[in-house]
C-alpha cells in the first residue's frame, strides 16, 4: 500500500494499481491537478474534507471516477448535479476488486449544537482505515492508521487514547493544518507515548509519500 499525504485530511492511497483520493478539501489544491484516480472517499462535509469546486476539478480530471459518500454528503452532492456512491456505515462497494467499507456514524461532538454532521469512517482494502472527524474504533483489526491529531474537536489525549483502543500497527498523524509550520507536538508525543506502546508513529509531513 503506498499513501501520499497531500495536506491536513487529503491523502492518495493506492492499493493493487487502484488510486484512491481521500476528503479534497479546502485546505489544499494539489490534487487539483491530479489524473488516474480510480475513486474519491468523502467522510463528511465540513469544508476542510469537502470543497465542491475542489471535487469537480477532479471530476474533470478523471470522468470515470467514483465518488464514495454517506447518505448526508450524497444530498450535498446531488445539488450540485454530482452523481454519487453512497456508503455508510456497515456499507461497501468494490472499485476494481478494491473494497472500500464504511465504519461509524457521528463527527465527534465540537459543542453543542455545532457541526454535528454524518462522519463515516472507511477502510480501504483490508488495512488502512481512515476515521474521518471522530475516534471511532471500527472493533475488528487495523493496519495502518489515519491518526487525526488536531481540531477544535479533540484533544491530543483522545488521539493517544484512540491509538491505545485501536491497536493499529503502525500510524500516521492526518487532520494537523491549523499546527503551525514547523510546530506539531502531535509528533513529539507520538514519539514518546505512541511508540512505547509497541506501534509505529510515522512522522509525515504535507507532500511526503511512503509505502506502509
Amino acid at each position: 500500500m503506498n499513501i501520499t499525504k497531500l495536506g491536513h485530511a487529503c491523502l492518495v492511497v493506492e492499493e493493487s494499481g487502484v488510486r484512491v483520493l481521500v476528503d479534497p478539501g479546502s485546505f489544499t489544491t494539489e490534487q487539483n491537478e491530479l489524473s488516474g484516480l480510480d475513486a474519491v472517499v468523502i467522510t463528511h462535509e465540513h469544508q476542510d474534507h469537502l470543497n465542491i469546486a475542489s471535487l469537480k476539478k477532479v471530476i474533470d480530471n478523471n470522468p470515470d471516477i467514483v465518488i464514495i459518500a454517506n447518505a448526508s454528503i450524497g444530498a450535498v452532492l446531488e445539488k450540485e448535479g454530482i452523481a454519487y456512491a453512497r456508503v455508510g456505515d456497515g456499507e461497501k462497494i468494490e472499485v476494481k476488486g478494491l473494497a472500500i467499507t464504511g465504519s461509524g456514524k457521528d463527527h465527534a461532538t465540537i459543542c453543542d449544537g455545532f457541526g454535528l454532521v454524518e462522519n463515516t469512517g472507511y477502510f480501504i482494502g483490508s488495512r488502512f482505515f481512515y476515521p474521518g472527524d471522530a475516534f471511532h474504533n471500527p472493533g475488528i483489526p487495523v493496519g495502518v492508521l489515519a491518526l487525526p491529531v488536531a481540531g477544535p474537536w479533540m484533544k491530543i489525549s483522545e488521539a493517544v487514547d484512540y491509538v491505545k483502543a485501536v491497536r493499529p500497527e503502525v500510524c500516521f498523524p492526518v487532520h494537523d493544518g491549523m499546527y503551525k509550520s514547523g510546530f506539531n507536538i502531535a509528533d513529539r508525543i507520538g514519539e514518546a507515548l505512541v511508540t512505547p506502546l509497541g506501534i509505529d508513529y510515522v512522522p509525515m509531513k504535507d507532500g511526503e509519500n511512503r509505502e506502509f
